[in-house]
């Protein structure tokens, strides 16, 4: 299904794969072209039918931030050539999406259909005369007019996400008089002015995408009612293909992260399917084949939108169609590398490829002088090490004292909301294999293996850290990885210490359902449904010793969540405290110089790691002994910084 051709009313898409919009960073300055030709052209070759830019603005206000990337003069147009060259010379087409931020724009010179200040954005934006919404209508057309000249394919204009058309589609946000708000029909009339102005300065073979918002998440926001007549007067104004759009940025319900089921808003572009005759496009959580071939064959939708998906393996189609699927590198949806980077005004990448978004700079050239290298621990940096060096042409050796690769990550796909690092762990087997890398598990390093290879790296990973208080009668604190394998009976009433990632993830671990079903979750985020049910199993306290607000350093797009969940299920947490003792009657702790004992029955250290160091630490300073992983550094140790430092050593070797 995948590989079916689309026909549209004057083109063909190639199959019914599109990469869906994702800014990289790349987007801003002609230093970047080259960078981002070069990151599109990867994706082109591997087969995917249609690829969807990151966001353009039509005019100044529009733009995301101050720096922000525009569209709408002809240098645009000299600038953008090499990208749309670039994807045709591979067969694929492309299309710039056309975003104006609205409210969202992080800067003082917002624009919006009232003056309504967005919840994460400290600028008010000021309210738009009639003038100024039909001269943003004009700007939309030139830009998609000037794409055109570009060598796109067509546009797609963003209507959803909480942007500016988007908010006049909503009550939430429009509060006007005028004949763009009021009614569902005035407060359409924007959007549908911009399509057909499109409509009337492009060709008849310009391909216009219009990213509808079909589930708002947020109060004030259309009915499903609405969306239809939306989405009828916007088909009628000649927009070729709809996109779904899922939730806006200030919506406080998860909908691309790792602990959203894969496919989970599945049903929303349903309701477009089965009322329009306009091709409709399925997103959000489908990173395989088969969830993908699933939607297509049980008409749920006409096309599959992957952005992430992509960036974790841009041979994705190409894998698919030639029956290789066991060698996709899946997207975990961990948004590490990605949107994290982004939201930091860093370049996306991704962290199961950190040559996305890089494809100049670390380029992985064949070996000239074959070695016979060691890599020692299987965990995520071994795994890579070893996966890089055999494409390079090395003779690799892996080795771990354990029966089964994996290391850190056997645990992380325990963890509800993290299975699909398991696709991550069966994509390195598979590679492993391919690059014909020499596997012994259950083997431990000893001296001797110095003077049988060339280079020896080490990845031998980390240990959780031990608490250092005192403990008394019996008592004891268990370390977070007996608790994950099973090896730990946990009691009603529990103590977490430590506020970072693993202390969240213990959270996950002890109350949510493992491969959570689209209802549990809708159900949990009040989806579709009334209220919120949350069923809290144990007592759980997280303590830290830190003052300050719990999981500071989580992720920038994901650690609301982890926040979110453990207030769902009324997790106390108590910052600022010293640990005094664990004795029979409980944890004993002290808080601005007072002493209270907490009733424990289970504690558990999630207070990081340790460096297993001890294997080689006789052998570090040797020229040809490299160090890499959590091995190297086990602070703040995390699979992206590892299968970076992977890459990197294997480019030196």
């Amino acid at each position: 299904m995948l590989e079916q051709e689309l026909k549209l009313k004057h083109t063909t898409l190639r199959n019914r794969l599109i990469m869906g919009s994702m800014h990289t960073g790349l987007e801003e300055g002609f230093w970047n072209t080259k960078r981002l030709a070069a990151f599109y052209e990867e994706r082109a070759k591997g087969g995917v039918g249609l690829i969807i830019t990151g966001g353009f603005s039509p005019n100044l206000t529009g733009k995301l931030t101050p720096i922000a990337s525009s569209f709408n003069s002809f240098i645009d147009v000299i600038k953008h050539k090499p990208i749309t060259s670039t994807v045709h010379k591979h067969g694929g087409k492309i299309a710039l999406q056309l975003l104006h931020a609205g409210r969202y724009a992080y800067h003082p010179f917002n624009r919006a259909p009232s003056a309504i200040k967005a919840p994460i954005n400290p600028y008010t934006p000021k309210e738009m005369t009639t003038s100024a919404v039909r001269s943003t209508v004009k700007d939309f057309a030139k830009s998609a007019y000037l794409a055109e000249k570009a060598g796109y394919d067509g546009v797609e204009v963003m209507g959803s996400e909480g942007y500016l058309i988007n908010e006049f589609m909503a009550p939430r946000t429009n509060k006007r008089t005028d004949q763009y708000g009021g009614s569902n029909e005035n407060r359409m009339r924007f959007a549908c002015e911009i399509v057909r102005a499109i409509r009337a300065r492009v060709s008849d073979k310009f391909i216009i995408i219009f990213r509808l918002s079909v589930l708002d998440l947020v109060d004030g926001g259309s009915t499903e009612a609405e969306v239809l007549e939306q989405a009828h007067a916007l088909e009628e104004a000649g927009v070729d293909i709809f996109n779904t759009g899922i939730g806006w940025h200030e919506a406080r319900v998860p909908t691309i992260a790792s602990m959203v089921p894969q496919g989970a808003f599945v049903s929303a572009t349903q309701l477009l399917k089965n009322n329009l005759q306009t091709p409709v496009v399925a997103v959000n959580r489908i990173n395989t084949p088969e969830l993908a071939n699933s939607i297509l064959q049980s008409e749920k939708a006409d096309l599959i939108s992957m952005a992430r998906p992509l960036l974790a393996d841009a041979e994705f189609f190409n894998k698919y169609k030639e029956n290789k699927s066991d060698n996709i590198n899946v997207c975990i949806a961990c948004n590490q590398g990605c949107l994290d980077n982004v939201f930091k005004g860093k370049r996306a990448t991704c962290l199961v490829n950190p040559r996305a978004g890089f494809e100049l700079d670390y380029a992985l050239e064949p070996t000239t002088t074959k070695k016979d290298v060691l890599v020692v621990g299987a965990g995520p940096a071994g795994m890579a090490a070893a996966c890089y060096l055999g494409e390079k042409g090395h003779n690799v050796t892996l080795i771990d004292r354990q029966a089964q690769m994996g290391g850190q990550f056997n645990l992380a796909m325990r963890v509800p909301g993290k299975e699909d690092f398991n696709y991550t762990l069966a994509y390195f087997e598979s590679e492993l294999a391919k690059q014909n890398v020499n596997i012994e598990l259950s083997t431990e390093f000893t001296d001797s293996m110095m003077n049988e290879y060339d280079d020896v790296v080490f990845a031998t990973g980390v240990r959780p850290r031990m608490s250092s208080f005192e403990i008394k009668d019996g008592q004891k604190v268990i370390p977070y990885d007996e608790v994950i394998r099973g090896e730990a009976t946990v009691g009603e009433n529990v103590i977490i210490l430590g506020a970072g990632g693993i202390g969240f993830d213990m959270v996950a671990f002890l109350t949510e359902p493992k491969n959570k079903s689209i209802a549990e979750f809708k159900q949990q985020w009040a989806i579709d449904v009334t209220e919120h049910k949350h069923i809290v199993k144990r007592n759980i306290t997280m303590l830290k010793r830190s003052p300050g607000r719990f999981g500071a350093d989580l992720g920038k797009t994901t650690g609301w969540i982890h926040r979110a969940v453990a207030k769902q299920q009324q997790v106390e947490q108590i910052a600022g405290c010293q640990y005094i003792e664990l004795n029979r009657d409980g944890l004993v702790i002290e808080v601005d110089g007072e002493r209270k004992t907490l009733k424990a029955d289970t504690v558990i250290a999630c207070i990081g790691q340790e460096s297993n160091q001890d294997v080689f630490s006789e052998f570090k300073e040797k020229a040809n002994v490299h160090v890499i992983g959590g091995a190297k550094l086990a602070a703040a140790i995390d699979a992206k910084r590892a299968i970076f430092e992977a890459l990197q050593i294997a480019r030196t070797i």
